[in-house]
């Protein structure tokens, strides 16, 4: 759910900042400056345990679905925009000579083909969030590394847990990282023919 809001939210920044919609491109440039240059764990942090002092309290499921938006959504925004700024200028001002809108632009012009050469970055990102859910612990999250160590203190066999531990992020992320290589593949065919 995180990664799939960090999606939009990636989307909606870069076209912000792409399109420089006025005082929305300067927030969503602080935005990114603030997500990125900030750790995951303090974000988690910050959500779980600082928010309560202001009367907003959230599960920590709730907190890391938040947290995961807020950094991935910086760095998908950045993907994207490396996208939509690799678009030819020429795809743009033929677009303009037709008479489409900004918005028209965007949608027709801008958004599909920059989705297109946006896939890589968009795929290193996923598997990067999905790394990073292995702090989650630290707001009673329990996932993968976390029951890992649960297990090492129960049984004391640190080595078979923690090689267990790398053989599951392995069983999740290489078929991953290859649907997505399999991806980059079908989408630079269709858009380059090659």
């Amino acid at each position: 759910m995180g990664i799939i809001l960090a999606l939009l939210v990636g989307i909606v920044i870069s076209l912000v900042t792409y399109f420089k919609v006025p005082i929305l491109a300067k927030i969503a440039n602080f935005y990114v400056e603030v997500a990125r240059n900030t750790p995951l764990l303090i974000q988690l942090l910050f959500l779980y345990y600082a928010f309560p002092v202001l009367g907003i309290k959230w599960s920590a499921t709730t907190c890391g679905i938040i947290g995961l938006a807020f950094l991935g959504g910086a760095y998908m925004a950045d993907g994207f925009s490396g996208g939509f700024y690799g678009v030819a200028p020429s795809q743009l001002d033929s677009g303009r000579a037709l008479g489409l809108s900004d918005l028209q632009l965007a949608w027709y012009v801008v958004f599909p083909q920059g989705l297109t050469l946006s896939v890589p970055a968009l795929a290193a990102n996923v598997i990067f969030l999905i790394k990073e859910t292995s702090i989650f612990s630290i707001i009673a999250i329990p996932e993968l590394t976390n029951t890992t160590l649960d297990l090492i203190g129960m049984y004391y066999r640190s080595n078979e847990y923690l090689f267990m531990l790398v053989v599951a992020y392995a069983i999740i992320l290489i078929p991953l990282s290859l649907l997505f290589t399999w991806l980059e593949r079908k989408v630079r065919h269709a858009t380059f023919g090659n």
